[in-house]
Protein backbone atom coordinates (compact mmCIF):
# COMPACT_ATOMS: atom_id res chain seq x y z
CA UNK A 1 0.00 0.00 0.00
CA UNK A 2 1.07 3.60 -0.56
CA UNK A 3 1.19 6.34 1.99
CA UNK A 4 -1.92 7.68 3.66
CA UNK A 5 -1.71 10.75 1.42
CA UNK A 6 -2.41 8.62 -1.75
CA UNK A 7 -5.91 7.91 -2.92
CA UNK A 8 -5.00 4.75 -5.02
CA UNK A 9 -2.58 1.87 -4.72
CA UNK A 10 0.62 1.62 -6.77
CA UNK A 11 -0.94 -0.95 -9.13
CA UNK A 12 -4.07 1.11 -9.59
CA UNK A 13 -1.98 4.19 -10.43
CA UNK A 14 0.02 2.26 -13.04
CA UNK A 15 -3.19 1.01 -14.65
CA UNK A 16 -4.59 4.54 -14.75
CA UNK A 17 -1.42 5.88 -16.36
CA UNK A 18 -1.58 3.20 -19.11
CA UNK A 19 -5.14 4.19 -19.82
CA UNK A 20 -4.13 7.88 -19.95
CA UNK A 21 -1.32 7.12 -22.43
CA UNK A 22 -3.80 5.21 -24.64
CA UNK A 23 -6.27 8.01 -24.53
CA UNK A 24 -3.57 10.51 -25.41
CA UNK A 25 -3.14 8.90 -28.87
CA UNK A 26 -6.72 9.81 -29.84
CA UNK A 27 -8.04 13.34 -29.93
CA UNK A 28 -10.54 13.98 -27.25
CA UNK A 29 -13.92 15.24 -28.22
CA UNK A 30 -15.47 18.07 -26.33
CA UNK A 31 -17.96 16.63 -23.92
CA UNK A 32 -21.57 17.49 -24.09
CA UNK A 33 -24.49 16.68 -21.88
CA UNK A 34 -24.87 13.45 -23.87
CA UNK A 35 -21.13 12.77 -24.35
CA UNK A 36 -18.83 13.11 -21.37
CA UNK A 37 -15.04 12.62 -21.01
CA UNK A 38 -13.99 9.20 -19.85
CA UNK A 39 -13.92 8.81 -16.04
CA UNK A 40 -10.28 7.68 -16.09
CA UNK A 41 -9.16 10.83 -17.86
CA UNK A 42 -10.80 13.06 -15.24
CA UNK A 43 -9.26 11.07 -12.38
CA UNK A 44 -5.85 11.23 -14.04
CA UNK A 45 -6.01 14.99 -14.40
CA UNK A 46 -6.93 15.35 -10.71
CA UNK A 47 -4.02 13.11 -9.63
CA UNK A 48 -1.53 14.95 -11.82
CA UNK A 49 -2.63 18.31 -10.52
CA UNK A 50 -2.44 17.11 -6.90
CA UNK A 51 1.01 15.62 -7.32
CA UNK A 52 2.38 18.70 -9.10
CA UNK A 53 1.26 21.14 -6.34
CA UNK A 54 3.18 20.57 -3.05
CA UNK A 55 1.66 21.90 0.16
CA UNK A 56 3.51 24.72 1.94
CA UNK A 57 4.54 24.44 5.62
CA UNK A 58 1.58 26.59 6.60
CA UNK A 59 -0.78 24.36 4.62
CA UNK A 60 0.49 20.97 5.79
CA UNK A 61 -0.11 21.63 9.49
CA UNK A 62 3.38 22.70 10.57
CA UNK A 63 3.51 25.61 12.99
CA UNK A 64 5.73 27.87 15.12
CA UNK A 65 4.96 28.47 18.82
CA UNK A 66 6.42 31.53 20.56
CA UNK A 67 6.63 31.96 24.35
CA UNK A 68 4.73 34.83 25.91
CA UNK A 69 7.95 36.66 26.78
CA UNK A 70 9.24 36.24 23.19
CA UNK A 71 12.36 34.51 24.51
CA UNK A 72 11.78 30.98 23.07
CA UNK A 73 10.34 29.55 19.84
CA UNK A 74 9.37 25.94 19.10
CA UNK A 75 8.91 24.43 15.62
CA UNK A 76 6.43 21.62 14.86
CA UNK A 77 6.83 19.85 11.51
CA UNK A 78 4.44 17.39 9.91
CA UNK A 79 5.63 14.49 7.74
CA UNK A 80 6.14 15.91 4.21
CA UNK A 81 5.03 12.63 2.58
CA UNK A 82 6.68 10.71 -0.24
CA UNK A 83 5.61 13.16 -2.96
CA UNK A 84 8.34 15.60 -2.01
CA UNK A 85 11.88 15.52 -0.75
CA UNK A 86 12.76 16.42 2.86
CA UNK A 87 12.56 19.99 4.17
CA UNK A 88 15.53 22.30 3.57
CA UNK A 89 17.26 24.70 5.98
CA UNK A 90 16.30 27.68 3.82
CA UNK A 91 12.69 26.57 3.84
CA UNK A 92 12.61 26.31 7.63
CA UNK A 93 14.40 29.63 8.10
CA UNK A 94 11.96 31.39 5.79
CA UNK A 95 9.05 29.84 7.66
CA UNK A 96 10.42 31.03 11.04
CA UNK A 97 11.11 34.55 9.82
CA UNK A 98 7.64 34.74 8.31
CA UNK A 99 6.33 33.95 11.81
CA UNK A 100 8.39 36.84 13.30
CA UNK A 101 11.36 34.83 14.61
CA UNK A 102 14.39 36.72 13.34
CA UNK A 103 17.31 35.92 15.65
CA UNK A 104 18.66 33.52 18.28
CA UNK A 105 18.33 30.49 15.97
CA UNK A 106 19.30 27.06 17.30
CA UNK A 107 20.92 25.86 14.04
CA UNK A 108 21.97 22.48 15.41
CA UNK A 109 18.37 21.66 16.36
CA UNK A 110 17.12 22.77 12.95
CA UNK A 111 19.75 20.65 11.21
CA UNK A 112 18.85 17.65 13.39
CA UNK A 113 15.17 18.01 12.55
CA UNK A 114 16.00 17.86 8.83
CA UNK A 115 18.59 15.10 8.99
CA UNK A 116 16.78 12.84 11.47
CA UNK A 117 13.32 13.73 10.15
CA UNK A 118 11.97 14.85 13.51
CA UNK A 119 8.24 15.24 12.90
CA UNK A 120 5.18 15.86 15.03
CA UNK A 121 7.21 17.13 18.01
CA UNK A 122 7.75 20.68 19.27
CA UNK A 123 11.48 21.37 19.16
CA UNK A 124 13.21 24.50 20.48
CA UNK A 125 14.64 26.26 17.43
CA UNK A 126 15.32 29.79 18.71
CA UNK A 127 16.13 31.36 22.06
CA UNK A 128 16.69 34.92 23.14
CA UNK A 129 19.47 36.06 25.40
CA UNK A 130 18.21 37.47 28.74
CA UNK A 131 19.81 40.70 29.83
CA UNK A 132 22.36 40.21 32.58
CA UNK A 133 22.30 43.12 34.99
CA UNK A 134 25.60 44.35 36.29
CA UNK A 135 26.48 45.11 39.90
CA UNK A 136 27.59 48.40 41.40
CA UNK A 137 30.68 48.33 43.52
CA UNK A 138 29.97 47.35 47.12
CA UNK A 139 31.65 46.64 50.44
CA UNK A 140 31.49 43.30 52.19
CA UNK A 141 31.66 44.08 55.90
CA UNK A 142 33.16 41.58 58.29
CA UNK A 143 31.20 42.92 61.26
CA UNK A 144 27.55 43.58 62.04
CA UNK A 145 26.82 47.00 60.54
CA UNK A 146 23.31 47.35 61.99
CA UNK A 147 23.73 45.99 65.49
CA UNK A 148 20.38 44.95 66.90
CA UNK A 149 20.43 43.69 70.44
CA UNK A 150 17.63 41.87 72.20
CA UNK A 151 17.56 40.16 75.59
CA UNK A 152 17.06 36.41 75.95
CA UNK A 153 13.68 35.21 77.23
CA UNK A 154 14.16 32.39 79.74
CA UNK A 155 11.94 29.32 80.16
CA UNK A 156 10.40 30.73 83.35
CA UNK A 157 9.23 33.81 81.47
CA UNK A 158 11.87 36.20 82.78
CA UNK A 159 14.12 38.10 80.45
CA UNK A 160 17.88 37.74 80.88
CA UNK A 161 19.78 40.97 80.35
CA UNK A 162 23.05 39.76 81.89
CA UNK A 163 24.39 38.20 78.69
CA UNK A 164 23.33 41.06 76.47
CA UNK A 165 26.50 42.69 75.16
CA UNK A 166 26.59 45.92 73.21
CA UNK A 167 30.11 45.29 71.93
CA UNK A 168 31.65 43.82 68.83
CA UNK A 169 35.40 43.79 69.22
CA UNK A 170 38.17 43.54 66.65
CA UNK A 171 41.91 43.15 66.99
CA UNK A 172 44.64 44.97 65.19
CA UNK A 173 45.16 43.41 61.77
CA UNK A 174 41.66 41.91 61.50
CA UNK A 175 39.94 42.31 58.13
CA UNK A 176 36.94 44.60 58.60
CA UNK A 177 35.79 45.16 55.01
CA UNK A 178 36.46 43.99 51.44
CA UNK A 179 35.63 46.06 48.37
CA UNK A 180 34.09 44.31 45.37
CA UNK A 181 34.46 46.28 42.16
CA UNK A 182 31.55 47.04 39.86
CA UNK A 183 30.73 44.40 37.26
CA UNK A 184 29.39 45.43 33.88
CA UNK A 185 26.13 43.89 32.72
CA UNK A 186 25.33 42.50 29.27
CA UNK A 187 22.49 43.57 26.99
CA UNK A 188 20.03 40.89 25.95
CA UNK A 189 17.61 40.34 23.09
CA UNK A 190 14.45 38.38 22.34
CA UNK A 191 13.73 36.20 19.29
CA UNK A 192 11.80 39.08 17.72
CA UNK A 193 15.05 41.05 17.57
CA UNK A 194 14.23 43.56 20.31
CA UNK A 195 17.23 44.57 22.43
CA UNK A 196 17.00 44.52 26.25
CA UNK A 197 19.44 47.09 27.56
CA UNK A 198 20.90 47.00 31.07
CA UNK A 199 21.65 49.86 33.42
CA UNK A 200 25.12 51.26 33.78
CA UNK A 201 27.15 50.45 36.90
CA UNK A 202 29.31 52.63 39.09
CA UNK A 203 32.11 52.35 41.59
CA UNK A 204 31.82 53.87 45.06
CA UNK A 205 34.42 55.91 46.94
CA UNK A 206 37.03 54.33 49.23
CA UNK A 207 36.09 53.67 52.84
CA UNK A 208 36.96 56.21 55.46
CA UNK A 209 36.88 56.00 59.22
CA UNK A 210 38.89 55.90 62.38
CA UNK A 211 41.63 53.33 62.94
CA UNK A 212 41.15 51.47 59.65
CA UNK A 213 43.29 51.35 56.53
CA UNK A 214 43.97 49.27 53.41
CA UNK A 215 46.31 46.28 53.69
CA UNK A 216 48.65 44.97 51.02
CA UNK A 217 45.59 44.61 48.81
CA UNK A 218 44.05 48.10 48.45
CA UNK A 219 40.56 46.55 48.34
CA UNK A 220 40.96 44.90 51.76
CA UNK A 221 40.58 47.11 54.85
CA UNK A 222 42.05 46.12 58.20
CA UNK A 223 41.79 47.34 61.79
CA UNK A 224 44.73 49.44 62.92
CA UNK A 225 44.03 48.96 66.64
CA UNK A 226 42.09 46.79 69.09
CA UNK A 227 38.68 48.07 70.07
CA UNK A 228 34.96 48.15 69.44
CA UNK A 229 33.91 48.45 65.82
CA UNK A 230 30.76 50.04 64.46
CA UNK A 231 29.39 52.13 61.60
CA UNK A 232 28.67 55.78 62.21
CA UNK A 233 27.48 58.20 59.52
CA UNK A 234 28.75 55.90 56.78
CA UNK A 235 32.22 55.60 58.32
CA UNK A 236 33.81 52.69 60.15
CA UNK A 237 34.61 53.65 63.70
CA UNK A 238 36.93 51.62 65.91
CA UNK A 239 36.88 52.93 69.43
CA UNK A 240 39.03 51.84 72.29
CA UNK A 241 37.19 50.06 75.09
CA UNK A 242 37.45 50.92 78.77
CA UNK A 243 36.75 47.67 80.61
CA UNK A 244 36.75 47.30 84.38
CA UNK A 245 37.03 43.72 85.59
CA UNK A 246 35.49 44.02 89.04
CA UNK A 247 33.41 46.40 91.13
CA UNK A 248 33.38 50.19 90.90
CA UNK A 249 33.29 51.98 94.23
CA UNK A 250 33.73 55.54 95.41
CA UNK A 251 37.43 54.69 95.78
CA UNK A 252 37.54 54.14 92.01
CA UNK A 253 36.10 57.64 91.64
CA UNK A 254 34.40 59.14 88.61
CA UNK A 255 34.66 57.14 85.38
CA UNK A 256 34.78 59.21 82.19
CA UNK A 257 35.62 57.76 78.80
CA UNK A 258 35.03 58.85 75.22
CA UNK A 259 34.27 55.28 74.03
CA UNK A 260 32.47 52.32 75.61
CA UNK A 261 32.58 51.47 79.29
CA UNK A 262 32.04 47.87 80.36
CA UNK A 263 31.99 46.92 84.04
CA UNK A 264 31.92 43.23 84.90
CA UNK A 265 31.13 43.78 88.60
CA UNK A 266 28.76 45.99 90.60
CA UNK A 267 28.63 49.77 90.99
CA UNK A 268 27.94 51.23 94.41
CA UNK A 269 26.07 54.38 95.37
CA UNK A 270 27.54 57.76 94.55
CA UNK A 271 29.58 56.69 91.52
CA UNK A 272 29.31 58.82 88.38
CA UNK A 273 30.03 57.26 84.99
CA UNK A 274 30.12 59.21 81.72
CA UNK A 275 30.68 57.48 78.39
CA UNK A 276 30.82 58.90 74.90
CA UNK A 277 29.21 55.73 73.63
CA UNK A 278 27.66 52.81 75.56
CA UNK A 279 27.66 51.82 79.24
CA UNK A 280 27.26 48.17 80.19
CA UNK A 281 27.17 47.05 83.83
CA UNK A 282 26.87 43.33 84.48
CA UNK A 283 26.57 43.41 88.27
CA UNK A 284 24.28 45.18 90.74
CA UNK A 285 23.79 48.94 90.47
CA UNK A 286 22.85 51.23 93.35
CA UNK A 287 22.18 54.99 93.52
CA UNK A 288 24.53 56.05 90.73
CA UNK A 289 24.58 58.63 87.96
CA UNK A 290 25.07 57.29 84.46
CA UNK A 291 25.37 59.37 81.27
CA UNK A 292 25.83 57.66 77.90
CA UNK A 293 26.07 59.00 74.37
CA UNK A 294 24.76 55.62 73.24
CA UNK A 295 22.90 52.89 75.15
CA UNK A 296 22.85 51.88 78.82
CA UNK A 297 22.59 48.17 79.65
CA UNK A 298 22.07 47.09 83.25
CA UNK A 299 22.18 43.31 83.38
CA UNK A 300 20.84 43.08 86.94
CA UNK A 301 18.83 46.27 87.12
CA UNK A 302 19.21 49.24 89.44
CA UNK A 303 18.04 50.02 92.98
CA UNK A 304 18.16 53.79 92.89
CA UNK A 305 17.00 54.64 96.43
CA UNK A 306 15.33 57.75 94.90
CA UNK A 307 18.77 59.20 94.11
CA UNK A 308 19.79 57.39 90.92
CA UNK A 309 19.73 59.09 87.54
CA UNK A 310 20.49 57.37 84.25
CA UNK A 311 20.42 59.28 80.96
CA UNK A 312 21.11 57.79 77.52
CA UNK A 313 20.88 59.27 74.05
CA UNK A 314 20.08 55.79 72.82
CA UNK A 315 18.14 52.98 74.55
CA UNK A 316 18.05 51.83 78.18
CA UNK A 317 17.88 48.10 78.95
CA UNK A 318 17.54 46.87 82.53
CA UNK A 319 16.29 43.85 84.41
CA UNK A 320 14.45 46.31 86.65
CA UNK A 321 14.32 50.02 87.45
CA UNK A 322 13.53 50.86 91.06
CA UNK A 323 13.27 54.40 92.53
CA UNK A 324 15.23 55.78 89.59
CA UNK A 325 15.00 58.67 87.17
CA UNK A 326 15.60 57.29 83.66
CA UNK A 327 15.65 59.33 80.46
CA UNK A 328 16.21 57.74 77.03
CA UNK A 329 16.46 59.23 73.56
CA UNK A 330 15.24 55.85 72.28
CA UNK A 331 13.35 53.05 74.06
CA UNK A 332 13.30 51.86 77.67
CA UNK A 333 12.99 48.09 78.04
CA UNK A 334 12.81 46.25 81.37
CA UNK A 335 11.19 43.41 83.30
CA UNK A 336 9.82 45.71 86.02
CA UNK A 337 9.62 49.45 86.64
CA UNK A 338 8.88 50.29 90.25
CA UNK A 339 8.21 53.77 91.68
CA UNK A 340 10.42 55.47 89.09
CA UNK A 341 10.19 58.48 86.81
CA UNK A 342 10.84 57.27 83.28
CA UNK A 343 10.82 59.23 80.05
CA UNK A 344 11.48 57.85 76.58
CA UNK A 345 11.38 59.51 73.17
CA UNK A 346 10.62 56.05 71.78
CA UNK A 347 8.66 53.36 73.63
CA UNK A 348 8.52 51.85 77.09
CA UNK A 349 8.42 48.08 76.73
CA UNK A 350 7.91 45.74 79.68
CA UNK A 351 8.92 42.18 78.86
CA UNK A 352 9.03 38.87 80.67
CA UNK A 353 6.52 37.05 82.84
CA UNK A 354 6.04 39.98 85.22
CA UNK A 355 6.32 42.87 82.76
CA UNK A 356 4.92 45.32 85.29
CA UNK A 357 4.86 49.08 85.81
CA UNK A 358 4.05 49.83 89.44
CA UNK A 359 3.91 53.38 90.77
CA UNK A 360 5.68 56.50 89.56
CA UNK A 361 5.33 58.47 86.33
CA UNK A 362 6.10 56.75 83.06
CA UNK A 363 6.10 58.68 79.77
CA UNK A 364 6.83 57.35 76.29
CA UNK A 365 6.36 59.38 73.14
CA UNK A 366 5.65 56.38 70.87
CA UNK A 367 3.68 54.07 73.17
CA UNK A 368 3.76 51.75 76.17
CA UNK A 369 3.42 47.96 76.18
CA UNK A 370 3.21 46.04 79.47
CA UNK A 371 1.80 42.90 81.03
CA UNK A 372 0.53 44.68 84.15
CA UNK A 373 0.08 48.29 85.21
CA UNK A 374 -0.45 49.12 88.88
CA UNK A 375 -1.05 46.53 91.61
CA UNK A 376 -3.74 45.20 93.94
CA UNK A 377 -2.73 47.78 96.58
CA UNK A 378 -4.00 50.44 94.16
CA UNK A 379 -0.73 52.37 94.22
CA UNK A 380 -1.00 55.46 92.01
CA UNK A 381 0.64 54.65 88.68
CA UNK A 382 0.66 57.19 85.86
CA UNK A 383 1.33 56.08 82.28
CA UNK A 384 1.49 58.69 79.52
CA UNK A 385 2.04 58.48 75.76
CA UNK A 386 2.30 61.15 73.08
CA UNK A 387 3.53 64.67 73.79
CA UNK A 388 3.38 65.99 77.32
CA UNK A 389 1.38 69.05 78.38
CA UNK A 390 4.50 71.25 78.46
CA UNK A 391 5.05 70.69 74.72
CA UNK A 392 1.56 71.93 73.86
CA UNK A 393 2.05 74.94 76.12
CA UNK A 394 5.36 75.72 74.44
CA UNK A 395 3.72 75.48 71.01
CA UNK A 396 1.01 77.91 72.08
CA UNK A 397 3.63 80.39 73.35
CA UNK A 398 5.64 80.08 70.16
CA UNK A 399 2.59 80.76 68.02
CA UNK A 400 1.96 83.98 69.93
CA UNK A 401 5.64 84.91 69.60
CA UNK A 402 5.53 84.08 65.88
CA UNK A 403 2.60 86.45 65.31
CA UNK A 404 4.28 89.24 67.28
CA UNK A 405 7.55 88.83 65.40
CA UNK A 406 5.70 88.82 62.07
CA UNK A 407 4.22 92.25 62.93
CA UNK A 408 7.60 93.58 64.09
CA UNK A 409 9.27 92.34 60.90
CA UNK A 410 6.56 93.89 58.73
CA UNK A 411 6.90 97.23 60.52
CA UNK A 412 10.71 97.21 60.23
CA UNK A 413 10.45 96.31 56.53
CA UNK A 414 8.05 99.19 55.78
CA UNK A 415 10.22 101.80 57.57
CA UNK A 416 13.36 100.49 55.93
CA UNK A 417 11.83 100.40 52.42
CA UNK A 418 10.37 103.90 52.81
CA UNK A 419 13.72 105.42 53.73
CA UNK A 420 15.52 103.35 51.07
CA UNK A 421 13.13 104.73 48.40
CA UNK A 422 13.84 108.30 49.56
CA UNK A 423 17.55 107.65 49.17
CA UNK A 424 17.01 106.18 45.71
CA UNK A 425 15.05 109.26 44.53
CA UNK A 426 17.31 111.87 46.17
CA UNK A 427 20.51 110.02 45.47
CA UNK A 428 21.81 110.88 48.91
CA UNK A 429 20.57 111.24 52.49
CA UNK A 430 21.73 113.41 55.32
CA UNK A 431 24.17 111.86 57.78
CA UNK A 432 21.42 111.48 60.39
CA UNK A 433 19.08 109.73 57.93
CA UNK A 434 21.93 107.52 56.67
CA UNK A 435 22.56 106.35 60.24
CA UNK A 436 18.82 105.75 60.69
CA UNK A 437 18.73 103.73 57.45
CA UNK A 438 21.57 101.51 58.66
CA UNK A 439 19.84 101.07 62.04
CA UNK A 440 16.59 100.09 60.33
CA UNK A 441 18.41 97.62 58.12
CA UNK A 442 20.08 96.01 61.15
CA UNK A 443 16.74 95.93 63.00
CA UNK A 444 15.05 94.31 59.98
CA UNK A 445 17.75 91.61 59.67
CA UNK A 446 17.63 90.84 63.40
CA UNK A 447 13.82 90.56 63.32
CA UNK A 448 14.06 88.25 60.31
CA UNK A 449 16.55 85.94 62.07
CA UNK A 450 14.45 85.84 65.25
CA UNK A 451 11.35 84.96 63.25
CA UNK A 452 13.18 82.19 61.37
CA UNK A 453 14.44 80.72 64.67
CA UNK A 454 10.93 80.81 66.15
CA UNK A 455 9.41 79.13 63.09
CA UNK A 456 12.10 76.44 63.12
CA UNK A 457 11.45 75.59 66.78
CA UNK A 458 7.70 75.67 66.19
CA UNK A 459 7.98 73.27 63.25
CA UNK A 460 10.09 70.92 65.33
CA UNK A 461 7.54 70.80 68.16
CA UNK A 462 4.60 70.42 65.76
CA UNK A 463 6.35 67.50 64.10
CA UNK A 464 6.93 66.00 67.55
CA UNK A 465 3.23 66.31 68.36
CA UNK A 466 2.30 64.69 65.05
CA UNK A 467 4.76 61.86 65.66
CA UNK A 468 3.14 60.96 68.97
CA UNK A 469 -0.50 61.27 67.94
CA UNK A 470 -0.98 57.60 67.05
CA UNK A 471 0.64 56.26 70.22
CA UNK A 472 -1.16 53.60 72.24
CA UNK A 473 -1.01 51.95 75.66
CA UNK A 474 -1.33 48.18 75.37
CA UNK A 475 -1.73 45.97 78.47
CA UNK A 476 -1.57 42.22 77.94
CA UNK A 477 -2.64 41.47 81.51
CA UNK A 478 -4.15 43.38 84.44
CA UNK A 479 -4.80 47.11 84.78
CA UNK A 480 -5.46 47.92 88.44
CA UNK A 481 -7.56 50.60 90.02
CA UNK A 482 -5.36 53.56 90.93
CA UNK A 483 -3.78 53.67 87.48
CA UNK A 484 -4.08 56.91 85.50
CA UNK A 485 -3.98 56.52 81.72
CA UNK A 486 -2.86 59.67 79.86
CA UNK A 487 -2.73 60.31 76.12
CA UNK A 488 -1.36 63.71 75.08
CA UNK A 489 -3.36 66.28 77.10
CA UNK A 490 -6.17 63.93 78.11
CA UNK A 491 -6.17 61.65 81.16
CA UNK A 492 -8.48 58.92 82.42
CA UNK A 493 -8.33 57.41 85.94
CA UNK A 494 -9.02 53.66 86.05
CA UNK A 495 -11.96 53.26 88.46
CA UNK A 496 -12.03 49.46 88.61
CA UNK A 497 -9.70 46.59 87.86
CA UNK A 498 -9.71 45.37 84.26
CA UNK A 499 -7.47 43.43 81.90
CA UNK A 500 -6.32 42.98 78.31
CA UNK A 501 -6.87 46.57 77.26
CA UNK A 502 -5.66 48.93 74.57
CA UNK A 503 -6.00 52.69 75.08
CA UNK A 504 -5.80 55.19 72.25
CA UNK A 505 -6.98 58.69 71.39
CA UNK A 506 -9.77 59.60 68.97
CA UNK A 507 -10.88 63.21 68.40
CA UNK A 508 -9.33 64.35 71.65
CA UNK A 509 -10.94 61.59 73.70
CA UNK A 510 -9.43 58.44 75.21
CA UNK A 511 -10.96 55.28 73.76
CA UNK A 512 -10.36 51.72 74.92
CA UNK A 513 -10.79 48.26 73.43
CA UNK A 514 -10.45 44.79 74.84
CA UNK A 515 -7.62 43.00 73.06
CA UNK A 516 -7.64 39.32 72.20
CA UNK A 517 -5.53 37.10 74.44
CA UNK A 518 -3.35 34.42 72.91
CA UNK A 519 -1.44 31.95 75.06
Amino acid sequence: MGSNNEFLTEDELKELRREIEGLGKKPLKESTDQEKAPEGQILSEIIDETNSKLLTLEENGSYVKVAGDNMTAWLYLTDPGIERENYTMDELMDFLKKEGVVTGFHHSNLAAMIKKKVYEREIVVAQGQPAIEGNNGYYEYKFEVNQRRSPKVLENGRVDYTNMSSLENVHEGDVVAIYHHAKEGKDGFDIKGRVQTVKGVKEIPPLTGKSIGPGENPDVYIALQDGKIGMKNGKIDIQALHEINGDVTLITGKVEFFGDVVISGSVESGVVIRAGRNIEIRGNVEAVSLYAGGDIILGRGIQGAQRAKIIARGDIYADFLEHTVAVAGGNVQANTILNSRVSADGQIILTGKKGAIIGGYNHAMMGITATEIGNSAEIRTVVHVGCEKEVYQKVQQLRITDATQEDALSEAREEFMELAQRKKKAGKLSDALEIKLQTLESRYNDAKKELEATKKELRKLEEQIARGQGSEIVVNGNVYRGTVVCLAQVQMPIERDTCFMKYYQTRGMIESNVIAYSS
